[in-house]
């Protein structure tokens, strides 16, 4: 009889075992293995961001930076008007502990509607300008080490330029924050000539206006003469110096030897308070380091505010600004700030040299 015929089993199992392993395998890969590329179809969890979720996740990558490091950084809109700020109150002392709503704002007489508000050490771009006129000689020592202390005093994060000026301007120094160029530019000295004290301020406003970094901007301006060579005249310089962004103005007169000093003391007072600084007078070359500190902490103490103008700015002009504070527990406060601006694109000035 013939035997049992087994080939077939082995065989028929063997083909079973195969094609369940095989489909077992399938459904491994598939679990571990991402998509073929080419297919166009991905899991969500393996899809990418499109350019549209790159750029809100990567927005301002430094300034997310700056802020997780607890260093302000104020952004600013495009139709915002930035003031800085300081308080006085009635015993002449810096008021640095105001919210919100002890401000208000006038532009042209009517109230406006703040919109930002910082009461952070915002990192300030500078202007140096120093006399550099026959008359600051023996002067220029003492205010150079007076100017360096001031940015050693300042925001390490501040921008500084230095400008020497007789009757020329000279940029020695562009933007850094390197005490050591900034010093070897102070101690480019001619000391001759005349002094074009109105041109070398409204370049340097030209200057900030063009390729400053920062939004908070400031001129500190020592000379110890009128000026007598400059093709602006004062009304001039003040309306270069007003326009839209404009810095703030401190000056120091050294004006004890000045032929004219009322005149010159004056220009410099008008040039301050129009633009929201303030003019020193020192009676002696030793007080010059002790302003220049002054200057530093008044520009970090000071309050930024922003607002939209209710009258466009599209319509130019000049706009007159009043800024006004109260608060409960304190007495009469005065605020300095900018006057006024002029809306719009600035007029030409003098350029650079």
């Amino acid at each position: 009889m013939p035997g049992r015929d087994t080939t077939h089993l082995p065989n028929k199992w063997a083909r079973f075992l195969l094609v369940f392993a095989f489909a077992f395998l399938c459904l491994r890969t598939d679990a571990f293995v991402g998509p073929v590329e080419g297919s166009g179809t991905a899991r969500p969890q393996d899809q990418q961001s499109t350019p549209a979720q790159d750029s809100t996740q990567d927005q301002k990558p430094t300034d997310k930076k700056l802020e997780d490091k607890g260093i302000f950084v104020f952004k600013k809109d495009g139709d915002e008007v930035l003031l800085h700020a300081s308080v006085i109150d009635d015993k002449q002392r810096l008021g640095t502990n105001l919210d919100k709503s002890a401000f208000t704002v006038f532009e042209d007489g009517k109230p406006q509607n703040i919109i930002a508000f910082a009461n952070e050490d915002i990192p300030v771009a500078i202007g140096i300008v120093i006399d550099n006129s026959g008359s600051m000689r023996e002067k220029r020592g003492k205010v150079n080490q007076a100017a360096l202390n001031l940015v050693r005093a300042s925001n390490p994060r501040d921008e500084v330029f230095i400008v020497n000026f007789n009757d020329e301007y000279y940029l020695d120094q562009d933007f850094t924050n390197d005490l050591l160029k900034m010093k070897d530019a102070l101690e480019k000295i001619s000391a001759s000539g005349g002094t074009a004290l109105y041109d070398a301020l409204v370049a340097s406003s030209e200057h900030l206006r063009r390729n400053a970094r920062l939004d908070k901007r400031v001129i500190l301006v020592v000379t110890d003469g009128e000026d007598n060579a400059s093709n602006e005249n004062l009304e001039q310089a003040v309306k270069q110096l007003q326009q839209e962004n404009g810095p703030s103005v401190y000056a120091i007169g050294i004006l004890g030897d000045e032929e004219h000093p009322k005149k010159a003391r004056r220009a410099l007072e008008i040039i301050a308070e129009r633009t929201g600084g303030i003019a020193f007078f020192p009676k002696s070359l030793d007080d010059v380091d002790a302003i220049s500190k002054e200057v530093a902490h008044d520009i970090r103490t000071q309050y930024t505010i922003g607002y939209k103008p209710t009258n466009p700015r599209s319509m130019g002009g000049f706009r007159q600004i009043k800024v006004e504070a109260k608060a409960a527990g304190h007495k009469k406060m005065v605020v300095r700030t900018k006057s006024g601006y002029y809306a719009g694109a600035p007029s030409s000035g003098s350029g650079g040299k």
